[in-house]
């Protein structure tokens, strides 16, 4: 398992409106940079939305095809997610797109009731974890932050079941410090890195969203962030330090 470079866009997003969204994504890749993972805000290409007429249909989604595009141009993997009508009904899709192409999936699991999501899309029914060079990746959507039963790191078979979790998310302002403590506790609880993507800017529902995307450690420390500026940021995750980390203290064990 190698060191990963992951980078988080943090965003102001338009609302609803696509081709505006992949514009201003695309604006900042316009040089080749050494990243393996790219992750982009919650329903990247339209906002928080439950206008599901806006929904892509999952054989022919055009924002899957951005994202395919993008990530083959920069010869990374990016992970985000977005509407679409999948056989009738509505999910809340991540999507994480390697370089060649290939797409894993992941259904948000917990719909935000206080926003209406419950109303239009289906929640997912099982856990996605993903293996990109090396590292066991532990793909989440948002709202799944507040359940950690969701995510309960444990040992199988004389090793953990993954070593990062990665959280895109339209969490506004007004709840920041549950997002921030949060986060932490996941990190902490299951001895794994946690990397989070926020958007920044005010969507039409009139929600301030002060993103504070970042990179937590194991110890529950921070290595990037938590930023509240529009912006793309990298950090570099060591294979080296989690594993002698979970050595020192091996608490999943006991789980």
């Amino acid at each position: 398992m190698q060191d990963l470079t992951v980078a988080f866009l943090q965003f102001d997003q338009v609302w609803q409106d696509k081709q505006a969204n992949y514009s201003r994504i695309a604006s900042y890749f316009q040089a080749r940079q050494s990243i393996d993972l790219v992750l982009l805000p919650e329903m990247f290409h339209t906002g928080f939305s439950m206008q599901v007429a806006l929904a892509d249909d999952w054989l022919e989604s055009e924002g899957l095809a951005f994202l395919k595009a993008l990530a083959h141009q920069n010869d990374f993997s990016i992970y985000t997610s977005l509407m679409v009508q999948d056989d009738g009904l509505y999910f809340n899709r991540g999507v994480l797109i390697a370089p060649n192409g290939n797409v894993q999936i992941y259904d948000k699991r917990k719909a935000f009731g206080l926003g209406g999501e419950d109303l239009y899309f289906s929640p997912g029914v099982k856990e996605s974890i993903v293996l990109l060079k090396g590292w066991k990746i532990n793909l989440q959507i948002c709202y799944d932050l507040r359940f950690p039963e969701l995510v309960r790191n444990r040992i199988t078979d004389d090793a953990e079941a993954y070593d990062l979790l990665l959280y895109v998310a339209n969490w506004p302002q007004k709840r920041i410090a549950h997002w921030d403590a949060l986060l932490q506790a996941r990190a902490i609880e299951n001895q794994c890195y946690v990397v989070a993507c926020n958007r920044v800017g005010i969507d039409a529902n009139q929600l301030v969203y002060n993103g504070r995307s970042q990179a937590i450690d194991f110890y529950g420390s921070y290595l990037s962030g938590p930023h509240e500026q529009e912006g793309l940021f990298v950090v570099s995750l060591s294979k080296y330090a989690l594993a002698e980390g979970r050595k020192s203290l091996p608490f999943l064990k006991d789980a």
